[in-house]
C-alpha cells in the first residue's frame, strides 16, 4: 500500500489518503445516476439492459482506472450523457441504424479520437471552433436531453397535429397518473438538494422517487438484493465495424468525434484548475496522458457494449473534497465494482425516477448559455439553429451540421471570411456534405 501511494504522491500533508477517499467516495455518488441513466436510454435500442448496466459500471471502472493510473489524476470515466442519446435517439431509432453497427460508429470514433490525440490535434480542432458554437453545442445537447426527459416522464407526449402536447395528470381510468406525478417530485427534489449543494443530489432523487413507487404500486420489490451482475454476452463484441465503413455513417463519426472533443477537454480544463494541476504558464502537464486515457475508454467501450465513454464533470465534486491524485479516482472505481453486486436493487428503477435527471443534466449543460453574443447574429443565428435543431430533429449530427453551415455562409456572405480558419472550412464542407446525404440528395 505504501508504495501505491508513493506512485500517486500522497505526502500526508496537503494530500491525504482520509482526502483522498472522502473525494472518490464524493465523486461516486455525483455520478452513480448513470448506472440507472445510461441502461434506461440503451435500452431503448434494443440492447440487452441487464447487460447495459454491467458494460456501463465496467466501462466507468476501466475508464476511470486508466485515468488514475496513467493520468494520476482525480477524474472518473463513465458512458457520456448527450453521446448516449445521440446513439439511442438520432442514430438507432432515427436513422434505423442497427444498434451492432452504431456500436461499430463509436468504434471508429473512438480510432479517430486516439489517432488525434497521438498527434496533438484535438487541442488545435476546438481552438479552431468559434466560442459561440462550442457553447451552443453544450446547450443544444442539454435541451435535447431535457426534451428527452419529459417525454419519459410522460409530461410531453406526441399530438398527430402539433406533433407535442402535455400529457395528461389522469389515466384513461380517471385515476392520477402516479408515475408522472412523482417524476415531477423527483426533479422538484433533485432542484432543491442542487440549489443546497447536497453531495449526490440527482442520486438521491432517483432513489427517493423509487421508493416512492413502491408505496404506489408502480414499482416491484426486487427478489433478491446482491447478486452476481448480469452476462455482458448479448451485446459485448457485437459490434459491427464493417457495416459502420459506410460514406453515409462519415457524419455520424464525426459528430460523436466533435462532442467529446469538447466534452472531454473542457471538462478536464475545468477539473485540472479545480484540482491546481496547471502550471504557471496555464498549461495542463498531463493533458496528453488523460486524453489518451479518454480515447482508449471510448475505444474499449465501444467493444463492451456502450456508447461513448469520456471524463465527467462530476469529477469536479470530488476535487472540491479534497481529491488531487489518481488515488481518489481507484476509490471510485472500487465503488463502481461494489455497486455490480447491486444489480437486483437497481434493475427496479423505472424510467420516470430517472428521466427527472435527465431534465436536471440538461439544465447544468445550459447554465453557459449566457455567454453567445446574441447581439451579433453572425454569432447569434449559428449558435440558435444548432441549439433549436438538436431537439426538434431528433439529431445532435443535424444540429451541428446547420449551425456549422451557417456560420461559415455567414461569414461568407457578411465579408468576415477572414474570420473563418482552414479547420472551420474542412468543418463546414463536411457539414454540406452529411446535409447533402442526410436529404436523400445522393
Amino acid at each position: 500500500m505504501k508504495a501505491l501511494f508513493n506512485y500517486f504522491g500522497i505526502d500526508g500533508k496537503e494530500i491525504t489518503v482520509k482526502k483522498e477517499v472522502i473525494g472518490g467516495v464524493t465523486t461516486f455518488l455525483t455520478m452513480a445516476y448513470i448506472l440507472f441513466v445510461n441502461p434506461s436510454i440503451l435500452a431503448s435500442t434494443g440492447m440487452d439492459e441487464g447487460a447495459l448496466f454491467t458494460v456501463t459500471a465496467v466501462a466507468a471502472i476501466i475508464g476511470t482506472l486508466l485515468a488514475a493510473f496513467w493520468g494520476k489524476v482525480p477524474f472518473a470515466m463513465a458512458p457520456g450523457m448527450g453521446l448516449n442519446a445521440f446513439f439511442t435517439y438520432t442514430l438507432v431509432i432515427g436513422q434505423g441504424i442497427p444498434w451492432q453497427t452504431a456500436l461499430g460508429i463509436v468504434f471508429l470514433s473512438g480510432l479517430v479520437f486516439v489517432g488525434l490525440t497521438l498527434m496533438g490535434v484535438r487541442q488545435k480542432i476546438i481552438d479552431a471552433i468559434p466560442v459561440s458554437l462550442r457553447i451552443a453545442t453544450s446547450a443544444g445537447i442539454g435541451l435535447f436531453i431535457s426534451f428527452i426527459g419529459l417525454q419519459n416522464m410522460g409530461l410531453i407526449q406526441d399530438n398527430p397535429v402539433t406533433l407535442v402536447q402535455m400529457g395528461s395528470f389522469m389515466t384513461a381510468e380517471g385515476a392520477f397518473n402516479t408515475p408522472l406525478l412523482l417524476s415531477i417530485l423527483g426533479m422538484l427534489l433533485i432542484a432543491i438538494l442542487e440549489y443546497h449543494k447536497v453531495t449526490g443530489s440527482i442520486f438521491i432523487g432517483i432513489i427517493a422517487t423509487t421508493i416512492a413507487g413502491i408505496f404506489t404500486g408502480d414499482v416491484s420489490l426486487p427478489t433478491a438484493i446482491v447478486s452476481a451482475p448480469p452476462s455482458i454476452a448479448p451485446i459485448a463484441f457485437k459490434l459491427d465495424v464493417l457495416g459502420a465503413l459506410h460514406l453515409a455513417f462519415l457524419a455520424p463519426i464525426f459528430s460523436f468525434m466533435f462532442v467529446d472533443l469538447f466534452d472531454s477537454l473542457g471538462t478536464i480544463v475545468a477539473c485540472s484548475y479545480e484540482a491546481k494541476l496547471v502550471d504557471k504558464n496555464g498549461r495542463i502537464p498531463r493533458l496528453g496522458r488523460i486524453l489518451e486515457a479518454d480515447s482508449i475508454a471510448t475505444l474499449i467501450g465501444s467493444l463492451l457494449g456502450t456508447s461513448t465513454t469520456t471524463t465527467y464533470i462530476e469529477s469536479a465534486s470530488g476535487i472540491s473534497n479534497g481529491a488531487r491524485t489518481g488515488f481518489a479516482s481507484v476509490v471510485t472505481a472500487a465503488l463502481f465494482g461494489v455497486a455490480l453486486l447491486f444489480s437486483p436493487l437497481i434493475g427496479i428503477v423505472p424510467a420516470f425516477a430517472t428521466a427527472p435527471a435527465l431534465v436536471i443534466v440538461g439544465v447544468f449543460m445550459m447554465k453557459n448559455i449566457k455567454m453567445v453574443d446574441f447581439d451579433n447574429l453572425r454569432e447569434a443565428v449559428p449558435a440558435f439553429l444548432t441549439i433549436v435543431l438538436m431537439p426538434l430533429t431528433y439529431s445532435i449530427s443535424h444540429g451541428l451540421t446547420f449551425g456549422f453551415l451557417s456560420y461559415v455562409i455567414i461569414a461568407l456572405l457578411t465579408g468576415n471570411i477572414k474570420k473563418v480558419s482552414v479547420v472551420m472550412w474542412i468543418i463546414g464542407v463536411l457539414s454540406a456534405i452529411n446535409l447533402v446525404i442526410s436529404a436523400g440528395l445522393v
